[in-house]
């Protein structure tokens, strides 16, 4: 077994590893680029390593800093984690030749099956089931379009390197596989430094199923079940789950079957993922095959009890697997959710900056233990949590990477209990100084058709075409939020009519009567009439009458703490309140199961008054475009005086890797360009104004 290993990754990954090679005995080194010099894996790994600056093309992705690392620190072998060099055959068979284990397959089997063109082949050659489609890489973006046609409409546009979402693209027209082909060969040349592009036919209502497989040096492969990971917006997988509520056992088979034989073909060593398109009834079609180990393979460790790093690490270091296919476990249910630094208030557009508060919900199970060791079958929505993640409070989300901020994953005995959890989760999950998506994680797990299962790979589009609000996501009971506002309130008017030396007859005074004001969009506020009784500082609780509604509270959460918890009828809850921000600092902020309203509570002669104030119109800003996150400004594509239509390209920002192409939202003339090609731009920093 090796004694040092060293990670060339970041973030939650390198964390997840180092956390298995301690519980292993193993050494570990870590590597950082200069915006990474605070990061938490840099903290948690034995040594530490600098790279070089912040762009991974100049730090993470350079094959020969990380092998004169490696050796320098005498590091035996090399985890790469997911994304980065973790899919690089040359670089796999670089470490080899350098006599430093790789930890993940041989470099042929990198070079068959991560190239997705060539793993096509090969499973056409295996007799797998794969989809219609171009194989071969396309020159032009006019070739694209004649394949397009000949394949037909819809079709996916996808670079031969390409993960995770980037160099992706479906289109249904002429026009969008154009402009797909040429977005896909910038992205995947920035991204992964290879700009091939193929095209195949884009199955409708698809679902997307992925088996994970586990191979040893001696011949020995083995499937571990599947992971439902239809849930994606823009083809970046959003929630997880294990197993798949949709297929059969005879799918499962069928399909891990297929998966281990199609990794046997290549003398497949290590972790894997063997990705399948799966039709309403159960069709399956070869996807691609990722030779690394996947974001979500914490579901995977969750229901059969195996830590899969460990496993990986093992094989590298030519142990035989410990296990046998009739072996393995599938125990309870699990879901992960990614929670990413993006605005979906914004249309997800990326959030970067310091995180003032980062505090994750209790967890109790470890990423490097089996999880059925811990209490997930305690019958209670506060067990069998865990959180991966590579931030701290204080640390800074920079720019130039993914925007994953963390993992959260539950297990529970059945998909309802798992849902349960995880809602109750990410209530007690805070994250401030930066957006997250946690609102809209919150909102699709309390989806009617998430619930029943009753989803494909198109379901946030379908759902959610016109964007997210949370105001839109219905609530079990949305007069709960007001009941909270008052309560927290009442709280409030104690601490204050307890304060010494206030004069006589003008002190606080505490009155039972408020009146709610939840603040709408353009001055459409509803007012509600709430009576707060029976308040008592020393237990936390009172009765709040909304209408004709009791909510008995309970909470000793302080004052000026954001995650408030505590029982509402008996029954446990966790929510968020806390003041507004801006013009609504005087509002009280209240976030539950994904809904947030922001209130006033006055009393009943201020209520009556807000009734009375006019709506104020927010400045208009149609004639200027705006920054819509922060971001590199890397192309202008008009100029002053120049006429465009709808929908033209007006420039492009580039943030986390991705490009994010800003259009007209109208016929308009430009009249003046307002920032400059190479700027870092901030959020609603004006970019053009148009006449």
């Amino acid at each position: 077994m090796f004694t040092k290993i060293l990670i060339a990754n970041r973030g939650e990954i390198a964390c997840r590893v180092i956390k298995t090679a301690q519980k292993m005995g193993i050494k570990t080194v870590a590597v950082y680029s200069e915006a990474d010099k605070d990061a938490r894996h840099v903290e948690l790994a034995d040594e530490a390593v600098l790279l070089g600056p912040a762009p991974s093309r100049e730090s993470y992705l350079v094959a020969d800093k990380i092998i004169a690392a490696a050796k320098a620190t005498g590091a035996q072998a090399v985890h790469p984690g997911y994304g980065f060099l973790s899919e690089n055959a040359a670089f796999a068979k670089r470490c080899e030749d350098e006599g430093i284990a790789f930890i993940g397959p041989r470099y042929f089997s990198i070079e068959a099956m991560g190239d997705k063109i060539a793993s096509k082949k090969l499973a056409n050659e295996a007799q797998v089931s794969t989809i219609p489609g171009y194989n071969d890489a396309i020159d032009t973006p006019e070739q694209a379009v004649e394949i397009a046609k000949g394949i037909g409409y819809p079709v996916m546009i996808k670079a031969s390197a390409g993960g995770g979402g980037k160099g992706l693209r479906v289109a249904f027209n002429d026009k969008e596989a154009f402009e797909g082909f040429s977005s896909c060969r910038n992205e995947a040349r920035n991204s992964f430094g290879d700009d091939r592009v193929f095209i195949e036919k884009y199955v409708l209502e698809p679902r997307h199923i992925e088996i994970q497989v586990l191979g040893d040096s001696f011949g020995n492969v083995i499937y571990l079940n599947e992971r439902e990971c239809s849930i994606q917006r823009r083809h970046q997988k959003v929630i997880e789950e294990a197993p798949s509520p949709f297929i059969s056992d005879a799918t499962r088979k069928a399909m891990g079957e297929q998966a281990v034989a199609l990794a046997k073909a290549v003398k497949y060593q290590s972790a894997g993922t063997v990705e399948f398109v799966v039709g309403k009834d159960q069709d399956f079609y070869f996807l691609e095959m990722n030779t690394r180990l996947q974001v979500e393979h914490p579901v995977t460790e969750c229901i059969t009890g195996l830590d899969l790093v460990e496993q990986m690490i093992r094989v590298a270091a030519g142990e035989a697997l410990s296990i046998k296919q009739e072996d393995v476990k599938r125990e309870g249910w699990a879901i992960e959710c990614r929670i990413n630094a993006e605005d979906p208030f914004r249309n997800f557009l990326p959030s970067t900056g310091r995180l003032v508060k980062y505090q994750p919900p209790a967890a109790d199970l470890e990423q490097s233990i089996p999880t059925l060791q811990g209490p997930a079958y305690a019958g209670n929505n506060f067990g069998g949590v865990r959180v991966d993640t590579g931030v701290y409070e204080g640390g800074e989300i920079p720019m130039f990477y993914d925007s994953m901020i963390a993992k959260l994953i539950v297990h529970g005995r059945d998909r309802h209990e798992a849902i349960a959890k995880m809602r109750e989760a990410l209530n007690g999950f805070l994250i401030r100084g930066i957006s997250s998506n946690i609102p809209f994680q919150a909102a699709l797990l309390a989806h009617p058709k998430f619930v029943t299962a009753e989803f494909n790979t198109g379901f946030i589009a379908e759902h959610y075409s016109k964007g997210f609000k949370a105001e839109d996501v219905p609530h079990d009971d949305p007069l709960f939020l007001v009941a909270l506002a008052a309560f927290v309130r009442r709280k409030a008017r104690e601490r204050a009519a307890g304060i010494s030396g206030q004069l006589p007859g003008h002190g606080v005074k505490n009155t039972p009567d408020f009146v709610v004001v939840v603040l709408g969009e353009e001055g459409n506020n509803v007012y509600h009439d709430v009576k707060v009784s029976s308040y008592d500082n020393s237990t936390g609780s009172a009765n709040v009458l909304v209408g004709d509604k009791t909510y008995a509270i309970r909470s000793h959460t302080k004052l000026g703490e954001a995650l408030m918890t505590g029982l509402c009828n008996g029954a446990p809850f966790s929510a968020q309140v806390e003041r507004g921000q801006g013009k609504r600092a005087l509002a009280l902020r209240v976030a539950h199961n994904g809904t947030q309203i922001e209130a006033l509570v006055l009393s009943p002669r201020a209520g009556s008054l807000m009734k009375l104030m006019p709506y104020k119109a927010p400045p208009d800003t149609s004639k200027s475009l705006l920054s819509p996150m922060p971001g590199l400004l890397v192309n202008i594509a008009v100029q002053v005086g120049q006429t465009v239509q709808a929908g033209e390209r007006l420039a492009v920002i580039e943030a986390m890797k991705m490009e994010n192409i800003l259009t007209a939202p109208q016929d308009c003339k430009v009249a003046e360009v307002l920032a400059k090609v190479g700027e870092s731009l901030t959020v609603d920093q004006p970019i053009l104004r148009f006449e």
